[in-house]
Order: structure tokens, then C-alpha cells, then sequence
């Protein structure tokens, strides 16, 4: 593959709901440019975009592909996206470093939940953007019933750019309304409109004029003064409406039969910007804020959107050049990370495929293998000139798993495995909680989870276990109490003896507190470490339920000592066994971890989801509307809201979404602790016989 200059480079994301068409659109444009002798198949495993062997098991789309289309002297780096709600992190990244984004519509099903959540982040940044009806070679498609249904959503105007020459099987070509011509098939010869679409193009076109007419004011003069305007100065006053995102271009296609890519292709760079066309991102650098433009000669930066590792190649880093330029065999600075990095090669990809070229452009998008230290979100640039560009904001993950090795040899590799697997996707995480004693790993949904865990297996040979977490319950008392313990021993030899006195009471201002209350020298204060060490022991292990004990205040009054027997090992037996006939005699009870958690979903599904929530012991905080939605503020115990991700988006065809904080604890109903406290011993019993 050829350099290709920064003029002549245009970014554009490919994204909307799962199975609206996006990879095989992609096959088609290459097939059209001649880039593949024939379109792969989604059933078959063999297109482009979807090489990762999970994908080709699901057939659908996990990752962000890069393809690039050479047409017109000019190349289009399409990022193909997932569509499915629980991978739009990848959406996210990719909308990161594109210029303009193309939003997919299926001519039969019109706008579905990942067409909006997908508008919605091209709302976020800012982009310029089409709107694409695909599939209209389908049965039972229908363009004005697609278009309406995307115009009752868009905030932003809507303006066909082309019309579709007929419809479901008789579907030929585009009626383009930029050139006034019909383009059958592919595109490539354009013949006269059909008479029966004359009219209704003349009037589309007439709104097109007057559209483009907005775009710049010396166009918007003359079209007032003379009612028409050249096929050049629609162009021009129409870029300027789509840069601005004033307006979105409409046009139609049917992906499979390659019908109407050609035009699509010439849309693409007539309209969309290159990188040299936008005002410029801004950095962090040295003395504060810096505005950098995509020029070749400008100061090296370089963000790090995707990395994947794989057990044959290696580690791949993609990333996106938005100053300076960049050739192979040479050294960059890691600023997130603080450490130099040598790049050996760089290479356009295309799918799993890389070409390798001696000089990148500013504006560009690359892969460079075997990166040692640099992770996804990382700035790359001069030493000598540091700066840092921004990390997009990526939602919270709210799907929790434990996970447990397979096997020993796993055990020792998978905090590093989980490690790896949250530097390449920035919408997983893991943590060790210190109450359950379990790995935590959160992502976006049931099928993210599944899909790392996979990944896991086969790229790293690691074997997960998944399962429910555990609620991290606390237990604490309600009431004061005292107890002692004689620890006696005696079998021969020296014995061990130990008598401790102790009162607890219930605390709120911390977890642990321990006074030395012996008066007289009954005891030593040189057992009072002991003590309070057979007290901690009993702190982390809990008493009625096995869960770690807070709130408790201790003091230590009174006990006896043996001038021969006594010794530290048996203060800390009787110190225990006395803490715990306390705990048990102050009316214990279980705290569980109560979340702030905030519901966003449209109006007409609020009743199903409070009639939800009603069943969750949910405490309504507060409710709100914005923008046709409604939302919703409440106090719900962590226990209900384990599965929550999945209930939600059924409830709301995947509109609902949610965030979730930690807020308080409360002490659990007597009820519902009971058969927790059951169900508990009889694990730990079971633990205790093997």
C-alpha cells in the first residue's frame, strides 16, 4: 500500500445497532476497489473485519477492525464496530480517533437501541456523520418508514442526499441528488433518472439546495438572488453543513449486492473531512494547554486507541497520528508511562492483515508489533516536547463475576492474565475484595465477561472459573455485652494458661476499637498484644456467618495469670474464645452495602421499572426528566442489583442504563439474613469436613 498524504486521508467509524450491515459493507467496498476477488461471508467466518476466532464462533463483531479503502486517490480508514451493546467500549475508542462516523440503519427494522446509543457518542464528540440506509434490497424494507423513524429521534436535521431506485427486490441503484443522476448497481455508470422518480427527486433536491445554502453566507446570497446553485457550490456549502454537523446526509445501500457503494464511496470523501480540514485537538503539554493541527512537521503526537495480544504475533498497538510524522526503526516517548519505546516496524492494517510502509502522515491510523510496556489510552511523543492527549470517558462496568483458577498452573498466572486483559479494553476491570476473599472481574455485560474469559483460555492458556460473586456482608452487634474464657492446658511438661475479661459495645465512628482496662495488675499488660492479635484473628473471620466483624469497641477489664503456665500464646486462645461469646451474647446482626444507584430510561418504561425496583427493596431518592427520559435516584441494597445489567435492558429493549456507588451499610432484615446465615455455615461446614 501506498503513503498516503494528510489531505488524502478521511477517518470514518462504521457503527449502529448489531446486524445492521456494517461488516458486510465492508466487504463490498473492498470487493468494489479490487482489493478481494470476492466478499467473504459472515456464516462462512471469512470477511475482513471479523477474524477473531470468537467472532467467527458468534458471528457477529466483538473488536473495532481496521479497513482501508483505496479509492480516488484517497484512503478511507473505515473502523468497522461492534454493534452489540456490551462491546461499545470499542465503539467509544474508535469514535476517539475518526474524523467523521457513518451511522447504519437496516431499511426493514429502522432505528434500533445500538443506532442510538451509537448517535448518541457521535453527539459526544462532536462528529460529522451520515446516516445510511442499508439493506434495502431486503423483504419488507421500507426507506420512508426507516428515515421517520430516525428523524422523530435526531435532534439534528436530516436531508437525503440520494433517493433509492425502487425498493425490496426491485431495488437498483441510488438516484443521486448531487448529480442529479441515476447510478445502477455499484455506481459506476450513471444514466438519466427514471421518469416515475423526476418529481420527487426535483423536490428533494430543491431542500438539498437549501440546505447546502446554509453552509456559507456568500452561497446563501446568491441562492436567494437567482434560486439555484452549481453542483460545485452545493458541494461546498453542503461540507461546510456536515463538518459543523448542522446537517446529516441521508443515502441508501444494499451491502450485500454491492448496490450503491460506489456513490457512497464518492460521498465519503467529497463531504467528510480529511484530518487537515479540522481545527485542531488539543494536548497537554509542558506549559499548559497546546492546539495541535495534523501536520507532517508539527510536534510528534500519537494516541494509543486499541491493543490486542496474540499468542502467535505478539502484542499489536494500534494508534492514531495526529501530529508529526512517523517512520520505522525509531524511538518515541511513552509520557503516560514515562518510558521510551522503539518502534521496529510500522504497518497499515487491514482486518488481521498488515502492510508494512516506511513513512506514516499526520492524520493517519497504524499497528506497530511488540510494544513491550504501552497500553490502550497512552500518548506517545518527543521527549524533548511532552504532551498528553485525552482519554475519552468510558461507562462504568456494572456486570460482577468472581473468578477462581481451573487448575494450580493457572493460579499463578491469572492476576497477570486479568491484567492484560483490562490494558487492551478499557471498559473491564478487576479488584481483589478483602471481604470475600474473592478476584472480582467487571465488565459491560454477560456476554463481555464470557468473551474475556474466552480470551483468557485462548490467547493467554489460562483457565477461568466464573461464578456469582459473594455480597460482602459485615457482621456488627446491636446491644453490650461481656464474657470470659479460661484457656487451660495441661498434658505433661509446662502448661499454658490464660483467663481473659472483655466487654464489647457497638461503635459508629470505625470499624475496631481497643482499650486495656485492668486495674490491680491482675493481668500483665505484656498479654495485651496477644489478646488483641486472638481478637483480630476472630474480626476477620466473623462469628455467626463467617463474615468479618466492625463496629465493635473492646475493652479488656480483668483475667488471671499463672506465674509458670501463662504465655502469650494462651492469652491469645482465651482472648478469642472470650470475644466470640461475647459477640454472640450482644445481639449480633449482619450489615450489608447499600449503593446509590441512578436509572436513566424513556418515560413509557418507567412504571415497568419501578414495578421492578418495588421487588428489590429499593428506597426512591429522587426523580427527574431530561430529554425524554426519566430518571430515577435510589437507595438499593447490593444483594438485588447483582444481575441488574441483564433485568434492565430486558425491561427497556436496551435503553435503560444505570450507575451504581456505594452509599452506606445497613443492617440486613432479620428475614432475609437468616437464610444467608444458613446457607453460609453449611459452606463453611462443608469446607471444615474436606
Amino acid at each position: 500500500m501506498k503513503e498516503y498524504s494528510t489531505e488524502k486521508i478521511r477517518n470514518i467509524a462504521l457503527v449502529s445497532h448489531s446486524s445492521a450491515g456494517k461488516t458486510i459493507l465492508s466487504e463490498a467496498m473492498l470487493h468494489f476497489t479490487g482489493s478481494t476477488t470476492r466478499m467473504g461471508k459472515i456464516e462462512d467466518g471469512t470477511t475482513t473485519s471479523d477474524f477473531d476466532e470468537e467472532e467467527v464462533r458468534r458471528t457477529i463483531s466483538l473488536y473495532t477492525a481496521v479497513i482501508p479503502i483505496e479509492y480516488r486517490d484517497t484512503k478511507i480508514n473505515f473502523l468497522d464496530t461492534p454493534g452489540y451493546t456490551d462491546f461499545v467500549g470499542e465503539v467509544i475508542s474508535a469514535l476517539r480517533v475518526v474524523d467523521g462516523a457513518v451511522v447504519l440503519v437496516d431499511a426493514v427494522n429502522g432505528l434500533e437501541v445500538g443506532s442510538e446509543i451509537a448517535w448518541d457518542y457521535c453527539t459526544k464528540f462532536n462528529l460529522p456523520r451520515f446516516l445510511l440506509i442499508n439493506k434495502m434490497d431486503r423483504e419488507n424494507a421500507n426507506y420512508e418508514k426507516a428515515l421517520k423513524s430516525f428523524e422523530e429521534f435526531s435532534e439534528i436535521r436530516l436531508i437525503p442526499i440520494q433517493l433509492p431506485w425502487g425498493e425490496k427486490q426491485g431495488f437498483q441503484g441510488v438516484i443521486d441528488l448531487l448529480t442529479m443522476k441515476a447510478y445502477k448497481g455499484d455506481g459506476k455508470t450513471a444514466v438519466e433518472i427514471p421518469a416515475e422518480y423526476k418529481d420527487d427527486a426535483e423536490v428533494a433536491r430543491a431542500k438539498l439546495v437549501e440546505a447546502a445554502a446554509e453552509g456559507d453566507d456568500a452561497l446563501l446570497e446568491k441562492y436567494l438572488e437567482s434560486g439555484a446553485l452549481s453542483d460545485e457550490e452545493v458541494i461546498k456549502g453542503l461540507t461546510n453543513v456536515v463538518r459543523t454537523c448542522g446537517f446529516v446526509p441521508v443515502l441508501v445501500a444494499a451491502g450485500s449486492s454491492e448496490t450503491g457503494v460506489g456513490r457512497f464511496l464518492d460521498a465519503i470523501i467529497d463531504l467528510m473531512p480529511s484530518p487537515k480540514d479540522l481545527p485542531g485537538i488539543v494536548a497537554q503539554g509542558k506549559a499548559g494547554e497546546e492546539t495541535l493541527v495534523a501536520d507532517d512537521k508539527g510536534p510528534l503526537a500519537i494516541y494509543v486507541w486499541k491493543t490486542t495480544a496474540d499468542p502467535f504475533v505478539g502484542k499489536q498497538t494500534y494508534f492514531r497520528v495526529y501530529s508529526g510524522s512517523i517512520g520505522t526503526d525509531t524511538h518515541v516517548w511513552n509520557q503516560t508511562k514515562s518510558i521510551d519505546e522503539r518502534l521496529g516496524s510500522v504497518n497499515i492494517p487491514r482486518g488481521k492483515e498488515s502492510t508494512a510502509i516506511k513513512v506514516v502522515h499526520a492524520g493517519d491510523i497504524c499497528v506497530v508489533p511488540k510494544l513491550s510496556e504501552t497500553s490502550t489510552s497512552n500518548t506517545l511523543c518527543d521527549k524533548n516536547h511532552p504532551l498528553t492527549l485525552s482519554i475519552p470517558s468510558y461507562p462504568n462496568a456494572l456486570y460482577r463475576v468472581a473468578v477462581f483458577p481451573k487448575t494450580q498452573a493457572d493460579s499463578t498466572k491469572i492476576s497477570s492474565t486479568l491484567a492484560r486483559l483490562c490494558e487492551e479494553d478499557m471498559t473491564l476491570s478487576h479488584f481483589n475484595d478483602s471481604t470475600t476473599l474473592q478476584t472480582i472481574l467487571q465488565g459491560l455485560g454477560d456476554q463481555h465477561i464470557d468473551v474475556a474469559i474466552r480470551r483468557a483460555n485462548s490467547k493467554f492458556q489460562v483457565g477461568i472459573i466464573m461464578t456469582e460473586p459473594k455480597v460482602p456482608y459485615q457482621e456488627t452487634i446491636t446491644k453490650p455485652a461481656s464474657a470470659m474464657h479460661r484457656h487451660k492446658k495441661q498434658s505433661g511438661g509446662s502448661g499454658q494458661f490464660g483467663e481473659v475479661h472483655l466487654k464489647v459495645n457497638p461503635i459508629t465512628d470505625k470499624d475496631f476499637d481497643y482499650t486495656w482496662d485492668v486495674f490491680g495488675g491482675a493481668v500483665s499488660q505484656s498479654y495485651s498484644s496477644s489478646i488483641q492479635k486472638g481478637i483480630a484473628t476472630v474480626m476477620k473471620e466473623g462469628v455467626i456467618a463467617g463474615y468479618p466483624v466492625s463496629g465493635v469497641h473492646v475493652s479488656v477489664f480483668d483475667g488471671k495469670e499463672h506465674p509458670v503456665d501463662s504465655k502469650p500464646v494462651a492469652f491469645e486462645v482465651a482472648g478469642r474464645e472470650a470475644f466470640k461469646q461475647a459477640i454472640r451474647e450482644a445481639g449480633p446482626v449482619l450489615r450489608e452495602p447499600i449503593m446509590l444507584v441512578k436509572i436513566t430510561v424513556p418515560e413509557d418504561h418507567m412504571g415497568d421499572v419501578m414495578g421492578d425496583l418495588n421487588t428489590r427493596r429499593a428506597r426512591i431518592q429522587g426523580m427527574e426528566t431530561e430529554h425524554g427520559n426519566s430518571i430515577v435516584s435510589a437507595n438499593i441494597p447490593l444483594a438485588e442489583m447483582l444481575r441488574y445489567t441483564t433485568t434492565l435492558r430486558s425491561i427497556t429493549g436496551g435503553r435503560g442504563t444505570f450507575s451504581m456507588e456505594f452509599d452506606h451499610t445497613e443492617v440486613v432484615p432479620a428475614h432475609i439474613a437468616q437464610p444467608i446465615i444458613d446457607a453460609r455455615t453449611k459452606e463453611m461446614e462443608a469446607k471444615h469436613e474436606e
